[in-house]
């Protein structure tokens, strides 16, 4: 297939495929990403999802700009954005036409309810597979407890805690390179 051609469907069919944003996106990333195609390491997929949280923009868009640059330069960052936001374009327009006439149905509230929870359930996944990979010491652990501290329960702004983090891991890496 051409590579073009390959880096828009493999978008598209995970932006057909993911509910729950970004978040959720992370096994599937992966997966096409790493283990089908080797666009990237697990190491590269980190880091460009840790960079697409960072960036302004939704996560999984900015994590597909990034894959698409790597591979393909400027025309395949286009063709992986396109790809992962068209599949939400058609089904944010179809759902808006229609949804009004339906929401106040109990089996259509019912279902917004299961899905809140399987997304729920997407996240933590997703959340527990960063940690595993991210949290390598210590320091790491120490960062992450406080920055889901600040943020869950002090209400301290993510982006200050991103930045705060990234000083915490510049300093001790500067710390541990003057120890050898």
């Amino acid at each position: 297939m051409h590579p073009y051609l390959d880096l828009f469907l493999t978008f598209a069919r995970m932006g057909a495929c993911t509910f729950g944003g970004g978040y959720a996106m992370l096994p599937i990333l992966q997966r096409e990403v790493v283990e089908n195609h080797g666009w990237a390491t697990e190491d590269e997929l980190m880091d460009y999802y840790a960079i697409g949280q960072c960036t302004p923009g939704v996560i999984a868009v900015n994590t597909a700009t990034f894959i698409g640059y790597k591979t393909q330069g400027l025309p395949g960052a286009i063709l992986a954005t396109a790809g992962v936001i068209a599949p939400s374009l058609i089904i944010i327009i179809a759902i808006a036409a229609f949804i009004q006439q339906f929401a106040h149905l109990a089996a259509v509230q019912h279902a917004f309810a299961g899905i809140r929870i399987a997304v729920c359930a997407l996240v933590l996944q997703s959340v527990w597979k960063m940690a595993k990979k991210g949290v390598v010491d210590m320091p790491t652990g120490i960062i992450l407890l406080a920055t889901f501290a600040a943020v869950a329960f002090l209400g301290v702004s993510p982006v200050v805690m991103v930045v705060v983090a990234a000083a915490a891991g510049i300093l001790i890496g500067l710390v541990r390179r003057r120890r050898v």
